[in-house]
Order: C-alpha cells, then structure tokens, then sequence
C-alpha cells in the first residue's frame, strides 16, 4: 500500500478547506488537500455551459470584515464590482442603493398592506437596530486576519477599543435567537404580511440572522469573472505555497489512533494534524478510534451521537436559463441580484405544513395531488434571482442573458421522488412551472425567449459536494443544533474531541456562510500551527533532558 507523510491533511476542498489548507502550507508545513471533485470551491464555483457562464452555489459574496483582509495578508488581488440587490412583490420593486433604501422597503410594504403601517414602522425600527449591531460586528477588519503582534496600531486604536461595543451587542444578539417567524407574530399580525418578510429564509431561522439581511444586501459584492474566481485565486495561492492536492479523491476511512487516512485509491496517507472541512457526519461513520485513549474515544462518541442525529439544513432547487434576450431588457427591470416574490398572499403553510403532511401520508399521495401542491408552491414562493451578465457582460454571449432562479427546496422530497421513479419528470415540471410564474409577473419575454434549461436540486447538491441532505448553510433550524453558534465563541467550533483534528466550514458552526467558512478555516489552521508548535517545544525538551 502506498503511504504518504504529511504534516497537515485537509480534507474539502471548498473554500474553508482552502484557506485551512493556504495558511498551513504559508507556514512551512507540507499540506496535502484532498477534494472529491475534479475541481475545488465547492459552493463557491463558476461553471461555462454553451458560452454563458454560472454560479454553482453563492451568487454573491460578502465581505462581512473577514474576505478582503484575508486576501489582503496573502496578497491576493482579484477585481471586484458592487452586487447591488432588488427586492420585489407582485409590480412594486425597489432597487437598494445604501441604507436609506430602508424606506423605500417600508413603503413597499405599506403600498402592499396599508392595514398593517404602524405595524411595519415598529419592524423597521427594529430592522435599523439589527442594522447597527451589524456595523459593531462586521465593522472591523476581523482579527483572525490581522498581525497583533506587529501592527500595533490597529491592536490599540481599533481592536481594544472594539471589544467592549461586541461583547455589548452580542448579548443583544443573543436575545434575538429565537426563531423569526416566532419573532414575527409577535409584532405582525397580518399572516400574509410576515411571509413576504420572512418566507425565503429557512425554516426556523434565528431572528438576528434573518432580520440582519437588509445590512448585508449592501454589503455583497461579485468577482469579476464569476464567484469561482475567489477559489481559484486561492487554489493559485496554495499550490505557490507548495501544497499537494488530491482532486476526484475521497477519504473512506480514518485510523485516529495511528494518524492515517485511507482513499478510494487505496492510497494510505499519515499526517500530524488534520482539519476536517467535509461533511461532518462523514467523518463520525468513517473515524476508527479503538487506538486512542478510552477517554478521548468516550468523547468522541459522546459528540458522534447528536452529530448522526441532526439534519443538515434546507436546500434549494436551482434553475438555469440560456436566453436569447439582451441584458438590456433585464437591467430596466432589476438588479442582478433580485428577490422577489410574484404574490403577496405568501406561502402560509404551504411549503412547511402542507409538504410535511404529503409526506407523512406519501403512499395516499397522487402525482397529481403533488402537481396541484407544486402549482401552489411557484405561485406563492420568493425567487432568488441572479443574472452574472448584469455584474460582468463578459459572462454572456452578445445579446443573450444567462439566469440563474433558486427556491428554498426540501431534500425528502425530490428523495422520495427519485425512489418512486419519476425524478426527471418531477423536475421538469417543477422548471417549467417556474417559468410561468414568472413569465406572468415580472420577465414575460421568458415565455418565448428561453433557449435552454437545466436545473441543479438537492439530491445534486448532495452528489457535488458531499452535503447531508443538500444542505447549503449548515444545519437545520428545526432541531437542536449539535455545533457552536454563538459567534463570541466561534474559536471553539473548530475542536473535535481528538487532540490533533479540528473541523472547519459551513458544518463546523451554524449558520455558516462564506465569511464563516473562510472564518473557520483561518481559525483550524491557527490551532493546527500553535499545536505543530507545541508538540515541538515538548519533543525539544525531551531531546535536552536525553542528553
């Protein structure tokens, strides 16, 4: 059997696994990266398809005072442009430009529910107080990123004076968890109402996380060249740092006690530390502990329980269009980055209620009882839209648009789907009804200019980056999360209960979006270095009381 030494193993190749990988390598150890795609970035990739190009995942990146220091300390230089969003419902669309487009917002929604104007005041006092707090958290270049030791400036003019105003927003945050539509009804009383607000989160979002999207709408910015850029330019860093890379290549077993992993090639590899920044329940089934000490393997099964237990997150249904139409058409309408929702009687229990039902009572459900729900589904639902052409023309041919248009989608479903056989249908249905919906509201040149469709759902999701239940934020809401989430303690997210393992990305801390999964990354690889550094001061000292 072949085996390889290494002082660092990072297994995930998306973009926590990079930049664990980046830094281990820029401090001089020999890193191996191993991804089980041909190609890294997992969520945060570009594809081409017939000349257009597209998001596989995020459509959008935020700085969130973590994205660009990180690239600033490895000298990394990518051309940036601003992502500006809309928001619509039915024909009333607004175009956000800075903070005061919070109006706008609120008279958006008084237009819609002019019943219901003190109640939406009293929301957006509280949407501008989120707003502040999100200043305070993201305001300051995160020191994860920054050299304390040297740049003395920015440790006592910046940093020391910072932390009073984070640790006191923070248990404002804190006080906010409890699940927004919960949060909603409290201060909304037309059900209708708190869907239009509420309804493209996933379920039981915390109330601080959902309500903060506002703030961070101004802060998304694009790539040029596509999102996938960011991976790319720090796969181009890692590999300039000497670092190995393993792509179409998957762990399928963890020996702990001897510090060895073994591929799907057969290949045994042995490191000194690892971080694991893959799906975490793959690596509970596939960790063998029988050589570590009876307490550390007691902890890890004590923690591999919940982690088996829990779901991941909700996911999203992703469909692509090729359409012979220019961009021009589109930029009247809205932004590139565009939520909207075609009908402002909002989904009720449509997407949670009533799915959970059909369900539970699968065998008694027709396909024709689930085409009547899915009618309802698209008619009621928020569209995530996206058109890269909007943010960079070089993404589409000349005179066509490409966009991508995403729902909030349940695994179980499209699951049972599959299994009853008729998954390829159910799909193009689902594609077709999209269409429609929105040929009939906001783009009605979709009706007959669309060239091409494909559509990416959760199962795909599932297959590409190896996320239980498709998910692409981590974990679910709807249960009893089994990481850290609280951000004042998100250093601890990246310990396992093995010594010489540390976990990062979206599965390492809840909810977990780029800054976070990057966040992580930086963190695991800081306590792969301090650990490297202290098991050599022990190993020293043994050496000098030898001799």
């Amino acid at each position: 059997m072949t085996q390889n030494r290494y002082d660092s193993i990072v297994v995930g190749g998306g973009i926590a696994g990079l930049t664990s990988a980046t830094y281990l390598a820029r401090a001089g150890q020999k890193v191996l990266l191993i991804e089980k795609n041909k190609e890294v970035g997992g969520l945060v990739n570009t594809f081409s398809r017939d000349g257009f190009q597209f998001e596989a995942g995020v459509r959008a990146l935020e700085d969130a005072g973590i994205i660009f220091p990180m690239l600033k300390e490895l000298g990394i230089e990518l051309d940036f442009v601003r992502s500006p969003v809309s928001v619509g419902v039915e024909n009333e669309i607004i175009n956000i430009k800075d903070i005061n487009s919070l109006k706008d917002y609120q008279q958006m929604l008084i237009r819609l529910f002019p019943d219901n104007e003190d109640e939406i005041d009293n929301l957006m006092v509280i949407i501008r107080k989120i707003m502040k707090h999100m200043e305070v958290l993201y305001g300051l270049e995160n020191p994860a990123f920054k050299d304390l030791k040297n740049d003395t400036n920015y440790l006592f003019k910046q940093l020391l004076p910072w932390l009073p105003k984070f640790l006191f927003t923070m248990g404002k945050i804190n006080r906010m968890n409890m699940p927004v539509e919960d949060y909603l009804k409290n201060i909304l009383t037309n059900a209708s109402l708190r869907d239009v607000v509420a309804q493209h989160f996933f379920k039981n979002t915390p109330t601080f996380f959902a309500l903060s999207y506002f703030a961070l709408y101004l802060d998304y910015f694009y790539p040029i060249g596509g999102v996938g850029k960011l991976a790319e330019a720090m796969h181009a860093k890692f590999h300039e740092y000497g670092g190995v890379l393993l792509t179409q290549t998957s762990v399928i077993s963890i020996d702990a006690g001897a510090n060895e992993i073994t591929d799907n090639t057969g290949a045994c590899h042995t490191y000194q530390n690892m971080v694991w920044a893959a799906d975490l329940k793959t690596f509970y089934q596939q960790t063998i502990t029988k050589q570590l000490t009876p307490k550390i393997a007691l902890a890890f099964e004590k923690q591999k329980k919940p982690i088996l237990e829990s779901r991941g997150g909700d996911s999203v249904f992703s469909l692509y269009l090729q359409i012979d139409e220019p961009l021009d058409s589109f930029c009247k309408i809205a932004h590139g980055h565009f939520f909207y929702t075609p009908s402002k009687e909002g989904l009720g229990e449509t997407h949670w209620g009533e799915l959970k039902t059909m369900l539970k009572c699968w065998t008694k459900t027709s396909k024709q009882d689930v085409y009547k729900w899915l009618d309802k589904f698209t008619a009621l639902n928020t569209y995530e839209i996206s058109i890269p052409g909007l943010k960079d023309k070089s993404l589409v041919p000349t005179g066509k648009t490409g966009m991508i248009i995403s729902i909030l989608a349940d695994y179980d479903l499209f699951e049972q789907i599959k299994e009853d056989g008729w998954y390829d249908e159910f799909k193009k249905e689902l594609e077709d009804r999209m269409i429609q919906v929105l040929s009939n509201s906001i783009y009605p040149m979709l009706a007959n200019k669309v060239m091409k469709q494909f559509s990416f759902t959760p199962l795909g999701i599932k297959e590409r980056v190896g996320s239980s239940e498709g998910a692409i934020t981590g974990w679910s809401f709807q249960e009893t999360i089994p990481v850290m989430h609280k951000i004042q303690y998100s250093d601890r997210s990246t310990l396992t209960p093995i010594p010489n393992i540390f976990q990062a990305g979206q599965w390492c801390f809840s909810p977990a979006g780029v800054p976070m999964s990057i966040l992580t990354g930086r963190l695991a690889a800081d306590k792969v270095i301090k650990n490297t550094r202290r098991k050599g001061t022990v190993n020293q000292t043994k050496e000098d009381a030898r001799k």
